[in-house]
């Protein structure tokens, strides 16, 4: 099998790159925007903001597997860039979706909490309605559309709060700030499930294998969407008390920072989020036999692998 990860040096793309599962399953060509790749390992150029160049990627590595992890991810700046967004996240998802239809190819893409509006008081269902509140979330909406209407067999994976011991995200942003401040204010009204990208992987491999084992009656219950993020749930305010407790514990850091819980309207931040960014991913256990562990394992084993590098 001919595999093709797209954004091998994202968060995500290079959790696959260094879990090694998806080259266990095949022949594994891995692309980034420039052709560089976070441990210099071989790498083709796959720039999402062009959608039209990807065809011709396609046609050469003729993949039966596309895995795509590349994205537009800043969430904010998305307020003033919908358009190079929306190409990203939307077009290129379309045009990855399209030659697949036509080269009986399965797409692996995912998606996020953002295409919901927050109000929800119980988690999510795969097809509760979406409404996201702002440009990320449309341009992450257009894209699953745009893959469900180009007749391309294809798993969308939702996630949310994702995070990883490499690359941009709370976690290290916690852990960097806290070894600075003697205090920090986080919200205490968001509530998500953090999801490490180790789940995710983990996740994605068990869902390729059952539908690798799956006969062509049982691939049609598979294609479609699913939610792919760690069990249970806290708050930005609660994620971080843990992550100083337990890497403190760890001994990652030499002081425990005080976190005082604030209201999201006392951090205004140019895109809106989420309220409640819970999904309901019981339907994701039930269907490839893959259990989801909760959140609070992802992160003791996150800190694990910073605490202990080599080990």
């Amino acid at each position: 099998m001919r595999i093709l990860l797209l954004g091998a040096n994202g968060q995500l793309g290079r959790s696959f790159v260094e879990d090694g599962g998806l080259a266990a399953r095949g022949e594994l060509t891995v692309t980034s925007r420039d052709g560089h790749r976070f441990d210099d390992g071989p790498a083709e150029v796959a720039d999402l903001s062009s959608p039209d160049s990807l065809p011709a990627l396609l046609d050469r590595l003729r993949p039966d597997l596309i895995v795509n992890t590349a994205a537009y991810t800043a969430v904010d700046r998305a307020e003033q860039e919908e358009a190079l967004a929306t190409r990203v996240n939307g077009d290129a998802v379309g045009a990855l979706g399209r030659w697949a239809a036509a080269h009986g190819t399965l797409v692996v893409h995912y998606s996020t909490d953002y295409v919901f509006d927050g109000n929800a008081t119980a988690p999510y269902p795969v097809d509760a309605p979406v409404a996201p509140l702002g440009a990320y979330g449309r341009s992450k909406l257009a894209g699953e559309r745009a893959l469900r209407t180009s007749g391309a067999d294809h798993l969308i994976l939702r996630t949310a709060w994702v995070y990883a011991p490499h690359g941009h995200n709370f976690l290290r942003t916690m852990l960097r700030l806290g070894a600075e401040r003697d205090e920090l204010r986080v919200a205490a009204d968001q509530i998500g499930a953090p999801t490490s990208t180790a789940l995710i992987v983990r996740g994605t491999l068990a869902a390729l294998d059952a539908w690798q084992q799956a006969d062509a009656a049982q691939r049609r219950t598979l294609v479609g969407t699913h939610h792919l993020v760690a069990s249970g749930h806290t708050s930005w305010h609660g994620f971080a008390s843990t992550i100083f407790d337990a890497a403190h514990a760890r001994g990652l850091l030499e002081r425990q920072p005080h976190v005082a819980p604030i209201a999201t309207t006392e951090f205004p931040t140019p895109a809106a989020r989420p309220a409640w960014s819970v999904l309901d991913n019981t339907g994701f256990g039930a269907r490839f036999g893959y259990a989801l562990s909760d959140w609070q394992t992802g992160l003791h084993d996150v800190l694990d692998a910073l605490a202990h590098p080599h080990a």
